[in-house]
């Protein structure tokens, strides 16, 4: 048992160490999380006639209209990055995403084809950032953090 404690010992500056990057590595995730999903409302909205195809004849959203399915998902890539990035409403805008994630994983078979490993590695690979953010919140360089500390000090 000494020798368990000698190497916490030994192992727990490092971790205190490590736990001041902890706001900027949430910070980097959520910027990264949030471009990835933004571009792709762009390009939804670049060509919506094209979106609402893919919607109606690619994608199978379930229980939703391919137009509704098509709507929502859009709006939730524009509306809910930006939240996500700066911090605001952090955990909210990252469940958000992670149904955004989802859906996007369970609407489109062709992600589970062989010649798409990657692309379904992507998505889990954001939902995993995503939960890392529920679960952590958005950090101390957030405007979450920020505007907890305001409302406590009024």
């Amino acid at each position: 048992m000494n020798a368990v404690l000698r190497l916490y010992d030994f192992a727990l500056p490092f971790a205190r160490l490590a736990d001041y990057g902890r706001p900027l590595l949430l910070l980097a995730l959520r910027l990264y999380i949030a471009s990835v999903f933004f571009k792709a409302g762009l390009t939804k909205i670049e060509d919506w006639d094209t979106t609402l195809f893919l919607f109606t004849e690619e994608y199978s959203v379930p229980l939703l209209p391919p137009a509704l399915a098509a709507l929502l998902g859009t709006a939730g890539e524009l509306l809910l990055p930006p939240l996500l990035a700066i911090g605001l409403a952090g955990r909210f805008a990252a469940l958000g995403l992670t149904v955004v994630n989802a859906m996007a994983l369970m609407a489109y078979p062709a992600l589970w084809a062989f010649e798409c490993p990657a692309a379904v590695q992507s998505h889990l690979w954001w939902g995993a950032g995503l939960l890392a953010v529920l679960a952590f919140g958005p950090g101390l360089l957030s405007a979450d953090h920020w505007l907890v500390r305001w409302r406590a000090t009024r």
